[in-house]
């Protein structure tokens, strides 16, 4: 009688399949509110838009809480959560606020960056490239952005820029992701300049938008950032073996 082989463990790592199941789940629920979003800016229904968008970053960080990924994660998708939230108000202050909670996104993904190290290969290169992006965007919209504006603008900018180049350190999955967000704000800064806009601007400004934030996400949960790199259980044991 031949043996029944017996079943291969699961790394000691790895998530429970009920947790697996639950995270997979999310993401699809992420896939389809996202695509609910983007066809309601198509077809220009505002309600249907209003509706989709706060879901969108709950879903992508419970996805990324599911999946073990860092608070520092979490914290950046959620602070663009408010982001999304206040942008949906058609004032300046809310536009404003909006930024800063952006903004504090960014140092949470820049602090995440910080723990994977040195810059890749060519990061002079790309960084020479981001900075020139920088300087020739802000020194264009300057001119047409109103007076109130131009200081946090370029702030910001500056700060996402930032960002968008500390995301090639975790490889070229975050790093498109940094790519695209720079591309996506930059969008918004076009129409708060009332520079012409594509048709549908709304549309691409969300379309680069959740891509960026899926693809740093993704290249967060698939980097061992410092922080996670050592198991609990294998620093005690270098721990005890040093003493």
């Amino acid at each position: 009688m031949t043996p029944t082989p017996a079943p291969v463990p699961a790394p000691a790592d790895a998530p429970p399949p009920a947790r697996e199941r639950a995270a997979r789940l999310l993401l699809a629920a992420f896939a389809l509110a996202s695509a609910v979003d983007l066809i309601a800016l198509l077809a220009g229904t505002d309600a249907v838009h209003t509706a989709a968008k706060p879901l969108l970053m709950p879903l992508l960080a419970a996805y990324g809480v599911l999946r073990g990924g860092p608070r520092l994660l979490t914290a950046a998708l959620l602070l663009g959560w408010g982001g999304d939230l206040l942008l949906l108000f058609d004032a300046d202050l809310a536009f404003l606020a909006g930024m800063g909670s952006f903004a504090a996104g960014h140092v949470c993904y820049l602090v995440l960056f910080k723990r994977a190290g040195t810059p890749r290969a060519r990061g002079a290169l790309l960084a020479a490239a981001y900075g020139v992006a920088l300087v020739t965007t802000v020194a264009l919209l300057w001119p047409d952005l109103p007076a109130d504006m131009r200081g946090p603008v370029a702030g910001y900018s500056l700060l996402l820029t930032a960002m968008a180049y500390g995301s090639s350190r975790l490889g070229a999955t975050a790093g498109w992701g940094g790519a695209l967000f720079l591309l996506s704000d930059t969008l918004i800064a076009t129409g708060v300049a009332d520079w012409p806009q594509l048709p549908r601007p709304d549309f691409w400004v969300m379309l680069t938008y959740l891509a960026a934030q899926y693809l740093l996400a993704r290249g967060v949960l698939g980097h061992p950032l410092d922080a996670r790199a050592v198991p609990v259980a294998a620093y005690r044991e270098r721990r005890t073996t040093a003493t």
